[in-house]
């Protein structure tokens, strides 16, 4: 089962022609489930769906409850944000949770949980969008225990791990990210674990998903750092949803438009026990 998360950076830059090049990447990585973040809606048209239909997937979509600081920065007052799952399955029940935040950052970022039927099991998966300010650790503290919360209210008695993707905008030894995952500091929700997939990677694979190679990371003047993640609960009987694979993805220019600021995370997890 290919699992892909990606930050698709809403209508911000040339996003009509990045548009084209996010659907050419999405194309060529033939994934099963997506999480996306940033994903717009405008005019009757949502990117998700726009997608889904090009690409043969079933789609939710969450938007942003506080958009306005958002058209703020693009001088457009109707245009939507929110989360979205792309699903190669059936999505056959969905929930959103609103990320609590202070007033002075609370922009309306969420998690999006999608229950798929896949073949043999069904999927608990989910797609978060984490305060992005550098200060704010703390707060995303706040959000992770929450999404912890989320994701333990709604993996239900499927054999298949929870899936959680997203762009959380924290470094893998940050506070919030060990928070999520349970297993470098106390869990969220006890007894709750949630694998970063990353931990499979080679070890001199590329990481950073906000990477200054990307001209659009390079105008900010920031560091390159891997603040988008796949994180997936302990494997089930004989292996179930195991990582197999983890690399980077999309993390370059498409006929010479770079499709985002952010690269994809891309796992291979296991469809089936061992010996099935």
């Amino acid at each position: 089962m290919r699992i892909v998360t990606w930050n698709l950076w809403w209508r911000f830059g040339p996003w009509q022609a990045r548009q084209k090049a996010v659907l050419t990447a999405l194309r060529e990585l033939e994934p099963d489930v997506v999480g996306l973040q940033e994903v717009w809606a405008a005019d009757g048209e949502n990117l998700a769906e726009w997608l889904a239909s090009e690409l043969g997937l079933h789609w939710v979509w969450a938007a942003s409850p506080v958009p306005e600081r958002w058209r703020a920065r693009i001088g457009d007052p109707s245009a939507d944000i929110g989360n979205a799952v792309l699903s190669r399955w059936p999505v056959v029940a969905r929930d959103v949770l609103p990320l609590p935040a202070p007033a002075d950052l609370d922009d309306g970022r969420l998690a999006l949980h999608a229950r798929i039927a896949a073949p043999g099991h069904e999927v608990p998966f989910f797609t978060a969008h984490l305060t992005s300010a550098v200060h704010a650790s703390a707060v995303r503290c706040r959000q992770v225990t929450a999404l912890a919360g989320f994701v333990a209210r709604h993996r239900g008695d499927t054999a298949f791990p929870p899936v959680v993707t997203g762009d959380l905008n924290a470094w893998p030894d940050s506070d919030e990210v060990r928070l999520l995952g349970g297993y470098k500091t106390a869990p969220a929700v006890p007894g709750q674990v949630l694998l970063d997939a990353w931990e499979y990677a080679a070890p001199a694979a590329p990481a950073a998903t906000w990477d200054a190679a990307n001209p659009y990371v390079a105008a900010t003047h920031e560091p390159s750092a891997r603040i988008d993640y796949i994180h997936v609960g302990l494997p089930g009987p004989g292996g179930l949803g195991r990582v197999r694979e983890v690399r980077r993805a999309c993390d370059g220019p498409v006929d010479g438009v770079w499709p985002s600021d952010h690269a994809a995370v891309v796992a291979d997890l296991a469809e089936r026990a061992d010996g099935a």
